[in-house]
């Protein structure tokens, strides 16, 4: 028997562009004391990150796969096929590394390898919608000699800042490798440029702050003015709002605002839909903020953005997008009062009325969340980052 522990030096979020580093760990748990008959012996392992693409069959309308390219591997237990047992297609994957090759282990003996490779820019993030999944996983292949392989998956989140694609790299002492012998030390240094260069695309898209207005108006009139102070959010920021009510004209009784996002399939991979079908869009809440207002003047909310959640994106088959979505009650009288006359001649007893005609409306507001830092974002998914299997 053989343990191996898979263990993520940084935590299990990421961001596109960035070097992934894990130490895996093979131990022999037998106790020292043990024959040196008791020695387990493994003949290799390898490991390699790939992206799990997976559809909603009601929701999306993906072309038949090609039949006419066979599979250059085998479907053998022998052969190191990371994907296998997983739902949907692999769509990215980054080539395999061999850690070790006719690795014996005594007793109570352990030994530890390095694995560092770079998370591919042009791949999607990691995402759980209702119609589409992208799921990241680091795989670690065993296997004994005439055994099967044995897989240990460690489940990854990849952040996505897209622009970085086009980003040159500056020709320069710092990062450019003098010598090929020093390629892979320089090419460390490249991988935190790109760190940098990605948080400082962050800090200065969401720092920017001016006040923007929206006149709210239904039918009859105006209802209030929206003000917001930005519209591009990274992810764990909180969405602040001011509703001023009191320069409207139709008396507002209630609104709600919901922060939201939007999953649409493309239209050229949209599954038709006949009577009773599933809609290519679907709309899922993250922060709810819901006050009666009557005879309110101005009012604000704050709207968290959840660490967990998924930051906007789009690729060839859907796009993710947010926005505030306000749902408006107002009343059909013009000037309605429901409160008791300030001076009276004499005690009277008040009740307001039982009835008041009312109408609905709603307004959406589009802004732009980004990703936020993989370290902050760990904070999302607490505990080890350690994945175990015993071969």
């Amino acid at each position: 028997m053989i343990e191996v522990v898979a263990e993520l030096s940084r935590g299990p979020v990421f961001l596109a562009g960035e070097a992934l580093e894990c130490v895996v760990t093979v131990t022999n748990p037998l106790p020292p004391t043990a024959t040196s008959a008791s020695s387990e012996a493994l003949a290799w392992a390898s490991a390699q990150i790939h992206c799990q693409f997976h559809a909603s069959e009601s929701r999306v309308a993906l072309p038949p796969p090609d039949s006419s390219q066979p599979d250059v591997q085998p479907d053998s237990q022998t052969v190191f096929l990371p994907h296998r047992g997983e739902r949907g297609q692999c769509i990215l994957s980054t080539p395999p590394k061999i850690l070790f090759c006719d690795l014996r282990l005594d007793p109570g003996e352990s030994k530890s390898y390095s694995y560092s490779e770079v998370l591919p820019i042009e791949g999607p993030p990691s995402f759980r919608g209702q119609s589409v999944k992208y799921v990241y996983k680091l795989t670690i292949g065993c296997q004994r000699v005439n055994s099967p392989i044995t897989l240990l998956r460690v489940p990854l989140r990849v952040l996505v800042l897209t622009g970085l694609q086009d980003v040159r790299f500056p020709q320069d002492e710092a990062v450019a490798p003098s010598s090929p012998f020093l390629e892979e030390d320089e090419g460390g240094k490249k991988d935190s440029w790109l760190a940098e260069l990605a948080g400082e695309r962050l800090m200065a898209a969401t720092s920017c702050r001016s006040l923007h207005l929206y006149n709210i108006s239904d039918g009859r009139g105006k209802v209030g003015t929206f003000g917001i102070f930005k519209s591009v959010y990274r992810l764990g920021e909180d969405v602040v709002g001011t509703l001023n009510l009191g320069e409207g004209t139709v008396a507002c009784l209630q609104f709600s605002v919901s922060l939201q996002t939007e999953e649409r399939v493309q239209p050229e991979y949209q599954q038709r839909r006949g009577a009773g079908g599933v809609p290519s869009v679907s709309h899922v809440t993250h922060a709810r903020h819901q006050e009666s207002c009557l005879h309110t003047t101005r009012t604000s909310f704050s709207l968290p953005i959840p660490l967990s959640s998924t930051p906007g994106f789009c690729t060839a088959i859907v796009s993710l997008k947010w926005r505030l979505h306000f749902e408006f009650v107002t009343s059909r009288e013009p000037g309605l009062v429901l409160l008791p006359p300030v001076e009276q001649p004499e005690p009277t007893t008040w009740t307001g009325p039982e009835q008041v005609p009312v109408d609905t409306f709603s307004w959406d507001l589009p802004i732009k969340v980004l990703p936020t830092s993989p370290t902050l974002a760990s904070y999302a998914a607490p505990g080890p980052s350690t994945s175990t299997i015993t071969i």
